[in-house]
């Protein structure tokens, strides 16, 4: 294991995927965040069947920040109750681990 986890959530709208992700890494809590898509997202919301398009930012952080990220991205977040998820990265180049954990370090 890496200690290193991937953080996806979604806004409605680029900018807001863009805001989000600059201020995350800004604070340091993300060594890096990517805006992917537009996307198109399937699901049930409010027991209704829905698809959407949306934009997704995803981003790298050590597993030990991703409290404080999920808070920022709660508190930040256009939507009042967003997806907010996270994933374990199994393997990564040695380099890539160093540098995400540096980053969210560095003061």
């Amino acid at each position: 294991m890496t200690g290193l986890i991937q953080v996806t959530t979604a806004t409605e709208h680029r900018d807001d995927a863009v805001v989000l992700a600059g201020a995350v890494v800004q604070a340091r809590l993300a060594a890096s965040a990517q805006v992917v898509g537009p996307v198109t997202s399937v699901f049930w919301h409010l027991g209704e069947y829905g698809t959407g398009e949306e934009w997704q930012a995803v981003f790298i952080t050590t597993e030990d920040r991703y409290p404080e990220v999920e808070k920022y991205l709660a508190a930040h977040h256009p939507w009042q109750n967003p997806q907010i998820t996270a994933v374990a990265m199994t393997a990564a180049a040695p380099a890539c681990i160093e540098w995400a954990r540096t980053a969210v370090s560095a003061e």
